[in-house]
């Protein structure tokens, strides 16, 4: 049997070089394109501006989820019209992705903390889509990016140490604190479960609540600068709150008990009061001009009673606690029968005693005939001797004349066989004393003598209201001397 051919590629090392050399060429070439896409396969070019291209160079990884989908091939500058600078990256995509929906966005993500960066696209649901080597808008790269850069340079100085300061008391805070972690943690459950409902609000767009917090990033910027006096505050109104939880329960707790009862009350009354309150409104505008007449002296009058009034409301509770008594007993003596029945014949007797009063009181109260009834009697004994007194008198005697009064006549003495002329009748029975119905006068001792004509009754004319030992009412106000105001010498 005869051997066969000897004549193999491996038996020729030339065939074998060639071999390893053509395999060699291939797979550089080939692993050249997969960084460019790999050769032979379809895809879906697209571009999209984008407000900034730092850091990113052609072959960056195009993401949808997470999972590459395809490479940047290409990155331009571009001038916008309003003077703005942005960028525009060519795509390829994956074939399948065609078309991209119309409303999709783009953004810019770090892969590294070394700077590498690859695009994102967020799939959008519009069923319109871009056609290949059409352009995504600017208006479609939201949100702006974040540097890493960036996210580094907000831990500077300030804030480091204030997050070293805020780890020290989280820690110190939370130190010997674990059974009640543990508590807090297994209550969580049932908070989580309600907080997602209010949650759900605050995330939704019409809630606002990224403007809420940058209002509050204002707010704490403009009070940055009395941060102090802010602290201080705190400060003090935990002093106030320890002060009010001495008086928490009851009073405190009553109040807040019975305050919706009150606001209740409230709004029923005050709607009725609002006519009062009008009207008072309207009074005071009134009385304007009244408190602008008060001035001086009428307000130091005014002052003086006020200070006197003070002095009296002192006495005021020891009056006040007499009344309850007084009043019992006045209602006692009220509801009696007998007292009752007196009263009725009191008040007949003063009806009738009311005339009498009205005529004869004005005797007194105007013409002082009483006291100088009582003074004439009380001076008529007041002469007397060892043994006793006796009364003095006085005989006034008429002239002796015929009708005169010293004895019997037939007719008014009118001066008769009188060669004096002093023999007339002169006499009043019923004198005017400014009684009810007369001439305001106290006629009784006041009458003039009129010679030559007999006066019998009251005397013509008005005699006036003056008797003796009448008190006239004078200022007894003492008069203040004005001081004199001394002129101070100024030192030279």
């Amino acid at each position: 049997m005869r051997g066969g051919r000897v004549g193999t590629l491996a038996a020729s090392p030339t065939l074998v070089g060639a071999v390893t050399v053509l395999v060699v060429v291939v797979a550089v070439f080939l692993s050249y394109q997969a960084n460019q896409g790999l050769p032979f396969v379809p895809t879906y070019k697209l571009s999209a501006e984008i407000p900034n291209a730092n850091s990113m160079v052609p072959g960056n990884e195009v993401r949808i989820g997470g999972l590459r989908v395809g490479q940047i091939k290409e990155i331009e500058p571009i001038a916008n019209d309003d003077g703005t600078q942005s960028a525009r990256v060519d795509m390829e995509l994956n074939q399948d992705l065609e078309p991209l929906p119309d409303d999709s966005t783009v953004v810019v993500r770090a892969r590294s903390a070394l700077g590498l960066k690859y695009l994102e696209l967020n799939r959008g649901t519009s069923s319109q889509g871009f056609e290949p080597g059409s352009t995504m808008p600017l208006s479609a790269a939201i949100p702006d990016p974040v540097e890493i850069d960036e996210v580094f340079n907000t831990f500077d100085v300030p804030t480091r140490s204030a997050v070293q300061a805020n780890l020290t008391e989280f820690g110190t805070a939370l130190a010997g604190r674990g059974e009640a972690l543990n508590a807090a943690i297994g209550e969580l459950r049932p908070l989580v479960e309600r907080l997602e409902p209010v949650m759900r609000n605050l995330s939704s767009p019409q809630t606002g609540l990224s403007g809420f917090v940058s209002g509050l990033a204002g707010a704490a910027a403009e009070v940055a600068p009395v941060a102090e006096v802010q602290g201080q505050l705190f400060v003090d109104l935990e002093t106030t709150f320890r002060a009010f939880a001495d008086v928490a329960r009851p009073f405190i707790q009553e109040t807040i008990e019975k305050s919706p009862a009150t606001e209740d009350t409230a709004i029923a009354t005050l709607p009725q009061i609002r006519p009062f309150l009008a009207n008072t409104a309207k009074l005071f505008g009134e009385l304007r001009p009244g408190f602008a007449a008060i001035r001086p002296p009428i307000s130091k009058n005014i002052r003086g009673a006020v200070v006197q009034g003070v002095k009296a409301l002192r006495f005021a509770p020891a009056f006040n606690n007499e009344l309850d008594p007084t009043a019992t007993a006045l209602l006692a003596f009220n509801n009696n029968p007998n007292v009752r029945q007196g009263l009725t014949s009191l008040d007949s007797f003063a009806s009738q005693l009311q005339p009498l009063l009205a005529f004869v009181t004005p005797a007194q109260s105007v013409c002082n005939y009483g006291s100088l009834l009582f003074r004439n009697v009380s001076s008529s004994v007041s002469l007397g001797a060892g043994d006793a007194t006796f009364q003095r008198f006085l005989v006034l005697g008429a002239p002796e004349a015929p009708q005169s009064e010293l004895g019997p006549s037939s007719q008014p003495a009118s001066g008769n066989g009188d060669p004096t002329g002093v023999n007339f009748l002169h006499y009043n029975p019923y004198p005017n004393t400014a009684a009810p119905g007369q001439v305001r006068e106290c006629e009784a001792g006041n009458e003039d003598y009129l010679p030559g004509q007999v006066v019998v009754g009251n005397e013509p004319g008005n005699q006036g209201t003056n008797t003796e030992e009448q008190i006239i009412a004078k200022d007894l106000t003492p008069k203040k001397k004005k001081k004199k105001k001394k002129k101070k010498k100024g030192k030279k």
